[in-house]
């Protein structure tokens, strides 16, 4: 795959160092009857350690022009050609044991998407390893009423128990990013609340942020619920989301949920 050249289009920056590959691989302590799922692998440098640790592997690449050479030369590889965020996690193609692991060299311009849809997925998914541009690891793990606590912060707190791990240097890549990059571990270990529906719950946070500057009522006001009577609530409305805790998010979705139609 010596000729093969990273697209800017899929947002594709090799990974090089076996140092990073293998630490990456070490946080998920693996067992080789694990079922693993790799997103992107590329030239298959992290498939080729993965191999050495587990039975069999599932990948999914999107870049048409790998698939063959990735064939060949892993034949123990199941590779499904898809995109990872229009897959069917209870359908995926050669994975018969759940929950699964998920890591990956993400594309840079898919990180949002690929995140997302984890959280979608999260019933299939035990713990994710994921290398990402460094400015949206700090959002999944900002603290309240700093620049980085958004939308990513609620829903991974709410959802998981998430560790920027370290950042790696731009010198493991090519072609070398312009941005600083950093190793995240998520594990989906935590307890949803049953009474709460989890697409709400998604919609709440994301409309609650949608005007970030702005009062929540006012947030919300610009919202899929424009509509939705607020006299009642017990939450400060002219908060901004920024300064609203996991809790407050609750309520808001719960009110939602037993006073607004749709």
């Amino acid at each position: 795959m010596k000729n093969i050249k990273p697209l800017k289009r899929f947002g594709q920056n090799y990974l090089t160092d076996k140092n990073t590959i293998n630490k990456m691989i070490d946080i998920l302590n693996l067992q080789s009857n694990d079922s693993v799922l790799e997103l992107g692998p590329g030239k298959g440098s992290i498939t080729e350690e993965l191999l050495k640790k587990l039975k069999k592997l599932t990948a999914i690449e999107i870049d048409t022009r790998v698939i063959e050479e990735l064939k060949n030369k892993f034949p123990k590889l199941n590779l499904i050609q898809n995109d990872f965020t229009k897959i069917s996690f209870k359908q995926l193609s050669g994975i018969t044991n759940y929950p699964i692991k998920v890591i990956g060299n993400i594309p840079f311009n898919l990180t949002g998407d690929v995140l997302f849809k984890s959280i979608y997925e999260k019933d299939f998914i035990s713990e994710v390893v994921l290398l990402m541009p460094f400015d949206i690891a700090k959002r999944i793990v900002a603290k309240k009423k700093t620049k980085e606590y958004g939308i990513l912060t609620i829903l991974f707190t709410y959802f998981s128990t998430a560790k920027l791990v370290y950042k790696v240097s731009r010198n493991v890549f090519f072609p070398k990013p312009n941005i600083e990059s950093a190793i995240v571990h998520i594990k989906f270990n935590k307890e949803e609340k049953k009474s709460i529906n989890r697409e709400l719950f998604i919609k709440v946070v994301k409309a609650s942020f949608g005007n970030r500057r702005k009062t929540l009522k006012n947030s919300l006001s610009n919202s899929i619920f424009k509509n939705c009577d607020f006299s009642k609530i017990e939450l400060s409305l002219t908060k901004r989301a920024e300064e609203l805790n996991i809790d407050d998010f609750i309520k808001l979705t719960e009110y939602i949920q037993l006073n607004c139609d749709g």
